[in-house]
Order: C-alpha cells, then sequence, then structure tokens
C-alpha cells in the first residue's frame, strides 16, 4: 500500500458538515450500552430533518476475552430503542457468532504446503535434520 502525499491525506480527513451526530451515552449499568446519534447542524443544533439513530454495544465472552458487538436499533425515540434493544442484541450476536464460524470454516479449508509461504521457510529444520523444503523426511 502506498503513502499518500500529505496534502492528500489532510483532504481526507474532512468531516461533512452535512452529516454530523451529537452521540448521547445511556446504560443501564447492567445489560448493555446504547449510544444516541443525535443529528446536529454545522451550528450545533438539532437537524429535524434526520432520523435519530440507536447504535447498541454488547459483549460476549469468548476464549479470547470479551469480545465487544455493535449493533443498529430500530426506534423513533429513546424509549422505542430501549423496548428493542434485547431482540438487536440477540441478532447482533448471532450474526457475530455466524461471522466467527465462517471464518473458521475458511481458516480450516485454507492448503497448507509444507517448505511453502510464511515462517521465513520453516518447512524444514535447517540443519537440524527435520522436515526438508520439499515435504520428504531427510534422514541425517
Amino acid at each position: 500500500m502506498a503513502l499518500q502525499p500529505p496534502e492528500e491525506r489532510e483532504s481526507d480527513a474532512r468531516m461533512d458538515a452535512d452529516s454530523l451526530y451529537r452521540e448521547e451515552i445511556i446504560t443501564d449499568r447492567k445489560v448493555g450500552t446504547l449510544r444516541m446519534m443525535t443529528p446536529v447542524k454545522s451550528d450545533g443544533s438539532a437537524d429535524g430533518s434526520r432520523p435519530t439513530l440507536f447504535i447498541g454495544e454488547a459483549q460476549i465472552m469468548t476464549q479470547a476475552g470479551p469480545l465487544p458487538i455493535n449493533f443498529e436499533i430500530d426506534g423513533k425515540n429513546l424509549a422505542e430503542a430501549v423496548a428493542n434493544f434485547g431482540a438487536a442484541a440477540k441478532d447482533g450476536v448471532e450474526r457475530t457468532v455466524r461471522e466467527l464460524q465462517e471464518l473458521r470454516r475458511q481458516q480450516s479449508s485454507s492448503i497448507v504446503v509444507p517448505g511453502a509461504g510464511g515462517m521465513g521457510g520453516m518447512g524444514g529444520m535447517g540443519g537440524m535434520g527435520g522436515v526438508g523444503g520439499g515435504g520428504k523426511l531427510q534422514l541425517p
């Protein structure tokens, strides 16, 4: 991946003044967190022409530790978003589990060729008398 000149990187960092949101964190301190994204104009006043967005956050425990999960929640107001949190969280967790299973499936079906690719040519153990680069046993 080529580095961009500084002037191009700066232009990528410009915010879209027509797509601004004020973010508020709502939590019950038990189940999860809800982010209420209120649309605002560039002067900071509320923008009633766009809907408020609700994003839920939860965690599931994995062997590698907690895995954060984000999901959209349908609702026209905070009360509806709170009521819909559980169903949206369930859908988000199920989607994440399916994605993890697909990643595992892809990883397990990848072909490993002895002596090729990563690990710096670790197909053989050099002069240590292990498996050679061709994948055949080499006797000392």
